[in-house]
């Protein structure tokens, strides 16, 4: 059996023992890296730890760091307030306006990853304060995220075309960007109807109102997070609710809609971190746990409990995982795959086979690093002209991207860590399941119509 075959076969058995277990997945996958680098593969410490995701690491500690303080000292539940505003009572629209809001910033320059780790906490803030399902929010704006995420001006949209002019290959920019837009709009819309999203229409009064302030009922949120729609309360409901925390303590209120200097300065880090990230291209981890620091020596009682609340479970998990992926691309098992679907000789059998192969490790690796790898591995049968090169290039840059919701994925793990109130063991089982049906289902779709009809 071949060093490769075995390495995968390891995975699947992290796989299994995790779930029938209950055993951090990160930690068997660690064990698992030691063990197939040092007997299998004969790699050294150093090229074992060279998988590790030192910069996805500082991102899940730096972004959950500064949220965390954001949400002891009322910044989100301001934030949550003013996005209610905004929408006019409009309780069903937020999802979308989180959709709309990360594939503005992907769309403009932000690296999704970014995007989502700015957006993610409000959302889901939102999410669990109005039993709004987490899972519906969080695949909102990690949809959107990637439904920007291939403009001619993106991180994304720049790399693959550049991919592309660099293979000489035939390429549309805004075919490009239009067909990951499309799919993830078409893909939101199913999500936002089976999780529940047509029923926040009978919830319209509830966002005219102020939210009831953490304090006020934290039993609420966290019964909300993990309730289904249909538990949902009535506008009327909350209204009540509404009357009676104030009507027990009018300083409720006050602190949950209005500014103060705390409030103000962690808003300020927030803008500072979109424009550090955005403008100066600066790392969001790194940024996010400078402010967070910043944030701490000024208001030291607001955060002292900020630490623990960073999502440790998670980091351990992810950079586990990641640190096997990085073990199997290390010991060539990717591009072992990767050249032994391209050798099968049936052109649209090798084109569906690489977008699963896409698919399936961008779940669990860079999304930018599997399109690099795979883009190249299309050229010999796309020289053929038998399959038009702008189709394969969509649907290889779509089936790569769209399964970032997956927990193993920077954005999937960012949307684990910054839920709050929820059953996080519960909540990533429901973000690998979904996860696992975007693999299975989006790849042959995206062959189909994109590949399938000759593009390009």
């Amino acid at each position: 059996m071949s060093a490769e075959l075995i390495s995968i076969l390891v995975l699947v058995v992290v796989f299994v023992i995790a779930t029938t277990r209950s055993i951090n997945m990160g930690a068997l996958a660690f064990a698992a890296a030691f063990g197939v680098g040092e007997l299998v593969a004969d790699l050294d410490t150093d090229k074992i730890f060279a998988g590790f995701p030192g910069d996805l690491f500082v991102v899940l500690v730096g972004v959950t760091y500064l949220f965390a303080i954001a949400r002891a000292n009322g910044t989100t539940d301001w934030l949550v307030h003013a996005s209610i505003r905004l929408v006019r009572g409009r309780v069903v629209l937020i999802p979308w306006v989180m959709f709309v809001l990360t594939g503005a910033l992907t769309a403009i320059g932000a690296v999704s990853p970014a995007a989502v780790a700015i957006v993610a906490p409000i959302a889901l803030s939102f999410a669990a304060r109005y039993h709004i399902s987490p899972l519906l929010m969080g695949a909102m704006v990690v949809h959107g995220a990637q439904g920007g995420g291939f403009s001619p001006i993106s991180i994304y949209g720049t790399i693959v075309n550049g991919i592309v002019e660099r293979e000489k290959l035939p390429g549309n920019e805004i075919a490009l960007f239009l067909a990951s837009l499309v799919v993830n709009l078409v893909i939101a819309a199913v999500v936002f109807v089976l999780f529940g999203g047509l029923k926040l229409r009978n919830d319209g009064t509830v966002a005219e109102t102020a939210p009831v302030s953490a304090s006020a009922s934290s039993s609420t949120v966290s019964a909300g997070a993990g309730a289904d729609a249909k538990s949902a309360p009535t506008g009327r409901e909350v209204d009540l609710e509404k009357d009676r925390a104030e009507d027990r303590s009018e300083e409720r209120e006050d602190d949950t809609t209005r500014l103060n200097p705390a409030r103000m300065a962690t808003l300020a880090a927030l803008v500072a971190l979109v424009v550090a990230v955005l403008a100066f291209d600066l790392d969001a981890g790194l940024t996010s746990i400078t402010l967070a620091v910043l944030l701490s020596t000024c208001w030291p009682e607001d955060s002292r409990n900020a630490v623990g609340q960073i999502a440790w479970p998670t980091v351990l998990l992810i950079c586990g995982v990641l640190t096997y992926v990085g073990v199997l691309d290390e010991m060539g098992t990717i591009d072992w795959a990767g050249e032994g679907v391209s050798d099968i000789g049936v052109p649209l059998l090798s084109a569906v086979l690489l977008c699963y192969i896409g698919a399936l490790v961008s779940a669990f690796a860079s999304s930018v690093g599997i399109m690099g790898a795979l883009i190249p591995l299309a050229v010999p049968f796309l020289a053929q002209g038998e399959i038009g090169a702008v189709g394969m290039v969509a649907a290889l840059a779509v089936s790569a991207t769209v399964v970032d919701v997956s927990p193993f994925s920077t954005n999937g793990a960012l949307v684990l860590a910054a839920a709050p109130g929820v059953d996080r063991e519960r909540f990533f089982r429901q973000l690998m399941m979904y996860g696992g049906i975007v693999v299975a289902v989006v790849p042959a779709v995206v062959w189909l119509a994109l590949v399938v009809p000759d593009w390009g």
